[in-house]
């Protein structure tokens, strides 16, 4: 095609913009897609689910002064250390001061933002644009992404998110210049300073250069040593945050690294199945992690024949390999290896989802050729090949998913539209876990019902099993709230 990307021929910041230039109308369709999706979202408000820590009553974001500044370079806030995050809420909060409108505003366009460079990663990675705007739709509107887009203190999965992609729009490339190395370190030092899981990039890099670009292996680590250095000092210290302070649901915290896997396997098989077919949403899950022998032993099987599988098609398709290997990556951090507060997220699966999706449409393509070329030989001997019965019959197939993801979107966007309504669905989803039932009665106290925030929090210490740290966190409430008249 005369317009397709050529990336390999960009590699300053103006020239990404000059990307999307050329592939306007596509961008513009995708644009478009995002504000009917969550335009809505600008009319909610806050919730209280770290919105509070991260906004609300956070004086990182309230003051240009100098030692403010400095505080938000290197403190951390709700066990991350995020600073490029909790600056982008001082920017927001200097425009919108607390109208909760404005930050909701600032997630969509960054989401925006996002679906637009996965459409041009995608493109330059496999030179097909249909391929490249079907993953980036179906990322900008799956029901997965609702928590990231619409929660307001997952700015940081949204910015990392950012950095991530430029960075790699960079970098994985078979013959990068000195002016791409730089954007591209200089993106990925913005997401490691926005959230930790962009520890993962030069892995995927490496797996790039190695399979794909066929750099040696010596040569290919060395390209990664200096960014690896810098994701192993964020690491250490979002480990050092998430130990240092306990939330969510810590269930898990005990539990050895053997059990870890084994219970990451079978959620790891619950995320494929979230991106299929998705069905009920919600804020918190609560995975079984006892009496799942068989779900372990059936999970871990599937994977190492799905391992197997890439590997084989690897040899003579190496961008498959990669995107799988990219898949697992970027869920590493967050299968509770180094710890953190919940063992299960929606939003854990938002740069996932883009190899996954990639993977999917470039195997039902395949199908579809095939298919085709059966036709043609057996149906229809002795006609020509149409150029277009695989787009047809492709994006009848887009269209259908997004139909279906639009409409199981639409009806969990307004669960988040303030702190109750999010915390009263919640309770009918997952209803034993102690952290939903306190974050419900915090929701009527804050509105002045205080008699039936007591009621639920006695009601969740006789039906649910709150540790000590819960338990003690509902009887100082109650004993709060019941002295209030």
């Amino acid at each position: 095609m005369s317009n397709q990307i050529q990336p390999d021929q960009r590699g300053l910041p103006w020239q990404l913009l000059q990307a999307v230039k050329t592939e306007w109308r596509a961008c513009c369709l995708l644009v478009l897609l995002v504000l009917i999706s969550f335009g809505m979202a600008i009319n909610f408000d806050f919730v209280n689910w770290d919105d509070p820590w991260y906004v609300i009553h956070n004086p990182l974001v309230k003051s240009w002064h100098p030692e403010n500044l400095q505080k938000v370079a290197t403190q951390v806030v709700t066990r991350n250390y995020a600073p490029l995050t909790v600056f982008s809420f001082l920017l927001d909060h200097s425009v919108y001061g607390l109208w909760a409108g404005g930050y909701h505003l600032t997630n969509i366009l960054l989401h925006l933002v996002n679906v637009v460079l996965v459409f041009l990663l995608i493109t330059s990675l496999t030179k097909n644009r249909m391929l490249g705007w079907a993953t980036a739709a179906v990322f900008a509107i799956h029901p997965v992404q609702v928590e990231t887009v619409v929660w307001i203190s997952s700015r940081k999965g949204l910015l990392s998110g950012a950095f991530i992609l430029a960075s790699l729009w960079y970098w994985l490339r078979k013959d990068r210049t000195l002016e791409q190395n730089t954007c591209g370190f200089l993106c990925f030092i913005g997401a490691l300073l926005s959230k930790a899981l962009a520890v993962v990039v030069p892995a995927i890099v490496f797996c790039y250069d190695y399979w794909v670009a066929k750099v040696p292996f010596r040569e290919a680590v060395r390209k990664q040593v200096f960014p690896g250095c810098c994701a192993l000092l964020l690491l250490v210290i979002t480990m050092l945050a998430q130990t240092s302070e306990l939330g969510g649901v810590r269930d898990h915290f005990g539990m050895s690294k053997l059990e870890l896997i084994s219970v990451d396997t079978v959620i790891m098989s619950k995320y494929v199945q979230m991106l299929l077919w998705p069905g009920t949403r919600s804020v918190l899950y609560d995975p079984p992690t006892s009496g799942i022998a068989w779900n372990v032993v059936i999970s871990a099987m599937c994977w190492l024949l799905t391992a197997l599988l890439f590997v084989r098609m690897g040899k003579r398709q190496p961008l498959i390999l990669f995107a799988g290997a990219t898949f697992i990556l970027l869920l590493i951090p967050v299968l509770n290896l180094f710890p953190i507060t919940t063992l299960m997220n929606d939003r854990y699966l938002y740069l996932p989802s883009i190899p996954f999706f990639a993977l999917i449409f470039a195997g039902a393509m395949q199908l579809l050729e095939r298919l085709r070329d059966r036709i043609l030989v057996h149906v229809l001997p002795g006609k020509s090949r149409s150029g277009y019965f695989l787009p047809a019959v492709f994006g009848v197939l887009v269209l259908a998913l997004l139909t279906r993801f639009s409409w199981q979107t639409e009806r969990y966007l307004t669960v988040w539209r303030d702190g109750l309504t999010l915390w009263q669905y919640t309770s009918t989803q997952v209803p034993e876990i102690p952290v939903v039932q306190i974050q419900l009665a915090n929701s009527y106290h804050s509105q002045g019902d205080s008699e039936r925030a007591v009621n639920i929090l006695r009601h969740a210490l006789q039906q649910t099993k709150p540790d000590e740290l819960d338990r003690e966190r509902m009887q100082q409430k109650i004993r709060e709230w019941s002295s209030v008249k």
